[in-house]
């Protein structure tokens, strides 16, 4: 409890702790909002394909003009001006940035980013989940041989719940079951970029005018964002995906403790010590009261009748036996609490959450019948949506990432709701992102947490 501290004493000393950051999307532009208020920390450089987006981003977040022109690299380290480029490589090897951030959301960009980030020993923060589902095992462990911080963001989901994790067995309690909340029905995971707005009670005219990216909000609809969320938090915890994927469970915070323990005990888990996403609505779409929606959640079974005894006197939430009992929060800020990470890993070198593991992974899922020949077109598009599955079931199936799902071509027909494979599909061998990819898979396929 002593970033701010911290962070204090490098503004002090006239060192605030230098920042790198990839991609200007919601995400960096909330994180932006913040970076500008707070003490020991400056934003140096800003990398976007499209350096106006980025120039429009600092704008929107309250930024002054006069501190986002910076010519160069060494004069925003000098001046405490922002130098916006379109060079991802130099932003990342340009001296005095101690950590970059990743916020782009491609996953083979993520990958080349952090690659470079530890070659440079440049701390990441990935903000990218999907470049962590995809190779982020691999990727910490060459961080940590660098002697680098590889993180994931503080403020997105898996983070906030890995930490949720971290608290209950720090203090002594059997972890039963960690996930999200989010709103789901079945027929979501058909939902493409045309009928997603319908979902949310928006028009495309509506959408569009607010910004909004079809492919990105149907992945959050879809089913693959949660997936994709969920993978990571069991690589990073140790936790176990659900051998049939995510059941989405209809669930209240109040009703917590009661659904998320093992079905021999009443609950709906296969067993304990895995990971689950609960669902803002009733199978006949009636919205629960007290939801989750935007919330993460841990839930943790008393480890002796005297600590059931104190869930009752102290007034927690538990299910009927009174051995389960939940923490959540039922609200996350996304960019707004990315500095966390930042401080984080420049000040005490330490992650807000990393994955150690391969026990998840998200395999591309046919939304309908897909003929040979067709083009997939990846996360929150019309093709495919990511089902989360144990890792070494992913493996023996040889199922195409989801991270990899976007422009190959299909070799056969692949029927609504089958698995693509690797086998299904024509790839580039060479790319980099395969290629690390396929290295996890060959180093890592038996390194998992039981």
């Amino acid at each position: 409890m002593n970033l701010y501290r911290m962070l204090l004493e490098r503004e002090a000393e006239g060192r605030p702790v230098q920042v790198g950051l990839i991609g200007a999307g919601k995400f960096a532009s909330m994180y932006l909002a913040q970076a500008l208020r707070t003490s020991g920390v400056h934003i140096s450089a800003i990398c976007d394909l499209d350096p106006n987006r980025a120039y429009a981003a600092l704008a929107a977040t309250g930024w002054p003009g006069d501190r986002t022109r910076a010519a160069s690299f060494e004069q925003a380290a000098r001046d405490r001006t922002v130098h916006v480029t379109e060079d991802a490589r130099g932003l990342i090897e340009a001296p005095g940035i101690e950590v970059v951030i990743d916020a782009t959301g491609d996953p083979a960009a993520g990958i080349g980013h952090a690659l470079a980030c530890i070659d440079a020993r440049k701390h990441v923060i990935m903000v990218n989940v999907e470049a962590d589902v995809l190779a982020g095992p691999l990727l910490a462990e060459r961080a940590r041989a660098a002697g680098v911080v590889y993180s994931l963001a503080y403020g997105d989901q898996p983070a906030l719940i890995a930490e949720l994790v971290d608290w209950a067995r720090a203090t002594g309690f059997e972890v039963t079951c960690a996930g999200k909340g989010t709103k789901y029905l079945p027929e979501y995971h058909a939902s493409t970029p045309e009928t997603v707005w319908g979902y949310y009670g928006l028009t495309a005219e509506q959408a569009q005018a607010g910004g909004m990216n079809p492919k990105m909000f149907n992945s959050f609809l879809d089913g693959t964002k949660s997936g994709i969320e969920m993978a990571a938090v069991a690589n990073a915890t140790g936790l176990t995906a659900p051998e049939e994927g995510l059941a989405f469970p209809p669930c209240s915070v109040e009703a917590l403790p009661e659904v998320l323990k093992p079905v021999s005990l009443g609950g709906v888990l296969e067993r304990s010590r895995t990971v689950e996403v609960v669902s803002s609505l009733e199978r006949d779409g009636k919205e629960i009261a007290h939801d989750l929606r935007w919330g993460v959640y841990v839930t943790f079974e008393a480890p002796s009748d005297y600590a059931a005894r104190c869930f009752k006197e102290y007034g927690l939430v538990t299910d009927r036996s009174g051995r389960y009992s939940c923490l959540y929060r039922r609200y996350h800020l996304i960019g707004l609490e990315l500095g966390i990470s930042v401080a984080s890993a420049v000040l005490r070198r330490e992650p807000t959450g990393q994955p150690r593991y391969f026990n998840a992974d998200v395999v591309a899922t046919a939304k309908r019948d897909l003929e040979s020949g067709e083009h997939l077109d990846g996360e929150g598009g019309h093709t495919v949506w990511g089902r989360l599955m144990p890792a070494k079931a992913s493996l023996e199936l040889g199922g195409l990432p989801i991270g990899l799902a976007s422009g190959v071509r299909l070799k056969q027909r692949i029927l609504r709701g089958a698995p693509v494979r690797w086998r299904d599909v024509e790839f580039e061998e060479s790319a980099q992102a395969v290629r690390v990819r396929r290295e996890l898979e060959a180093s890592h396929g038996s390194r998992q947490a039981a």
